[in-house]
């Protein structure tokens, strides 16, 4: 009698300071077929722990990448975007799968997603040049002020369009040093977890972007009222999540800035890869130095 194999299914994981873990709840959500309802995969729900988890990782990973020059940080957004292409075809069974949306409207949102890392890898070493300035004083100083990371930003992801929502927000954050720690929406689960495995083989150093599946609510107001947290990008769309996040920030005094958009196609046209977009993710340092001998 012929042998027969088991197929040896992926498993949906958290990813966490370069790692994939599975939660520390043990608790998982599954995945559908939009079509017809059958069963796809297993992903897990972060808990409180493992978001936790995520910005101890991006606070370590904060100081090296920060420092790095922004001519890596860019070769290392554009190495992703490299990753995601020959994964192509992946990322399109994935969201034809979960979201039950024609291939001909998969195939240009991942489309669209490479192009937006490499459109914001070219603004690692421009974004400082275009924001920065050099302001007159009434004394013998040179004044000016630089952009610089702010340090660790909590991302919630939007609904749809999965993927490239995702990635806007991710790229934009972390060229100029910023690490992330990212709340994904459930539709976005599987597609979050591969954008991972891509990440994981671009160079990009652990803890720089950390993902988290799950239950989106369950987890914004743990990430909003977190201490280490920095500033929060909100992409999610939904009043209720902007207003807990707004709520839960004020016990630090940490930015909150709402980069949703009222319609999915938003996304794809000129205003998501705004370059001010940017600017949310960091914090404005003024020097002075004195003029003559």
């Amino acid at each position: 009698m012929p042998h027969q194999r088991l197929n040896v299914l992926k498993t949906y994981k958290l990813y966490i300071g370069g790692k994939f873990p599975r939660t520390e709840s043990g608790r998982y959500m599954t995945a559908t077929n939009a079509t017809d309802g059958s069963h796809i995969a297993h992903y897990c729900q972060a808990s409180r722990k493992d978001l936790r988890d995520a910005v101890v990782a991006a606070r370590s990973a904060f100081p090296g990448w920060s420092k790095a020059t922004a001519y890596l940080r860019g070769q290392i957004l554009y190495r992703s975007a490299e990753m995601i292409e020959s994964r192509f075809e992946s990322f399109v069974d994935e969201l034809v799968s979960v979201t039950g949306r024609s291939e001909a409207e998969v195939i240009r949102e991942v489309e669209a997603s490479i192009d937006r890392i490499v459109h914001f890898a070219g603004w690692t070493d421009k974004y400082s040049q275009i924001f920065s300035s050099v302001n007159p004083v009434a004394s013998s100083h040179f004044n000016f002020s630089v952009p610089e990371p702010t340090g660790v930003v909590g991302i919630v992801s939007p609904d749809s369009p999965e993927l490239l929502g995702m990635i806007s927000l991710i790229a934009s954050t972390i060229l100029t040093g910023n690490t992330a720690v990212v709340i994904v929406s459930k539709t976005a689960s599987l597609s979050a977890v591969s954008l991972a495995e891509a990440f994981a083989t671009s160079d990009l150093p652990g803890g720089v972007v950390n993902i988290l599946t799950g239950a989106r609510d369950e987890l914004t107001p743990w990430l909003a009222s977190h201490m280490d947290v920095n500033a929060i990008i909100d992409g999610s769309g939904d009043p209720d999540i902007l207003e807990t996040l707004k709520s839960g920030a004020a016990d630090n005094l940490k930015r909150v800035s709402d980069h949703s958009f009222t319609s999915p196609e938003d996304w794809f046209k000129g205003a998501a890869c705004d370059p001010y977009r940017i600017l949310d993710g960091t914090e404005t340092k003024t020097a002075w130095h004195p003029i003559g001998s």
